[in-house]
């Protein structure tokens, strides 16, 4: 299996590469992928110089260009597809199939992953991409259970990623409309759920708050650990409780799943987190490549590597969401 890193920048990319990551994937510095904050992300020189340290140590580059053009915006899109093929990018990973289909034609050497935003959970679906854009590799929404991923995988010729590490999406991705109801803009366009425009935190005597748009998204009593403010992670009153509704605040960590995904055949194993520092990248890179690693030998989890994963995890909590899920 593969390992797959993100980075936010070009020290997180050398971090990844330095600590074994076999591909990294990141965004150009606007409104194209769907992780378009403020200071993150990479410009031409960036990626240019991002993209030589890696091809020189042998390791691959991903460009996510996964947010949905509009019909005024479409020439951005399809110039960054071009500017990412002419610098020598290794794929892309994309979602809307116009841009797919541009890509193919204009770049048939640019290697197409499907991204997680185009919510392909089912072989059909997966297939029809593979069909008609030549998608080569797959990223499935984290909604699905080991079995339905199985399933997939013995039904579909497209090599299949999922997300190992990191911020757990509860909605299906690509179809989440709780962000742009509370900020009157989609993450699917404008390439940021839960803005960092949007948020307001605020010391009240009832605790800390932390807002989206003017909307309570949670209160913090003294010393408890607050989380960014998504709508999905947010506590509510309801049936005369106040609690997380939706989900709680905790990361993805699927590391004691990594003999199961060999067996049924995932080919990567993604790690979430292109907003986080290079410190994160380096240190959850490094326990994932020895994890992987192992597989060969006697795997085990070791007490070191979740205690390491602790550190960085969400709420400073884990889980396995939907692979925890057998009734699916």
């Amino acid at each position: 299996m593969e390992l797959v890193c993100p980075a936010g920048g070009l020290p997180a990319l050398k971090a990844a590469v330095d600590n074994g990551a076999d591909w990294v994937y990141l965004g150009l510095r606007d409104d194209t992928n769907a992780r378009n904050f403020p200071g993150l992300n990479f410009d031409q020189d960036a990626l240019a110089e991002g993209l030589v340290y890696a091809h020189a140590r042998g390791r691959k580059v991903l460009v996510a260009i996964n947010t949905y053009p509009q019909a005024s915006s479409w020439t951005r899109w399809t110039g960054a597809v071009d500017r990412i093929a002419r610098l020598g990018a290794d794929a892309a990973i994309v979602a809307d199939p116009g841009l797919m289909g541009y890509a193919r034609r204009a770049h048939p050497a640019l290697e197409l992953h499907l991204s997680v935003q185009g919510s392909a959970t089912s072989h059909e679906a997966i297939n029809f991409f593979h069909e008609h854009f030549g998608v080569k590799r797959a990223v499935l929404p984290r909604v699905l259970s080991l079995a339905q991923v199985e399933a997939i995988v013995r039904r579909t010729p497209v090599e299949i990623e999922v997300f190992g590490f990191g911020g757990l999406c509860v909605m299906v991705e690509g179809r989440c409309a709780l962000s742009a109801w509370a900020c009157g803009e989609s993450p699917n366009t404008g390439g940021a759920c839960s803005p960092a425009r949007a948020v307001r935190w605020q010391e009240m005597s009832a605790g800390l708050e932390s807002r989206l748009n003017g909307i309570l998204i949670d209160r913090y009593a003294p010393g408890e650990r607050a989380a960014y403010p998504t709508v999905c992670k947010g506590r509510f009153a309801a049936d005369g409780e106040s609690y997380y509704v939706f989900e709680e605040p905790a990361s993805l960590n699927t590391l004691e799943l990594l003999p199961q995904f060999l067996a049924v055949g995932v080919r990567a194993v993604k790690i979430e987190g292109r907003q986080r520092s290079p410190a994160y990248v380096a240190q959850v890179t490094r326990v994932w490549r020895e994890a992987i690693d192992s597989l060969e030998k006697n795997f085990a989890v070791k007490p070191e590597w979740s205690a390491q994963l602790a550190r960085h995890a969400e709420g400073s909590q884990c889980t396995l969401g939907a692979f925890s899920r057998p009734w699916k």
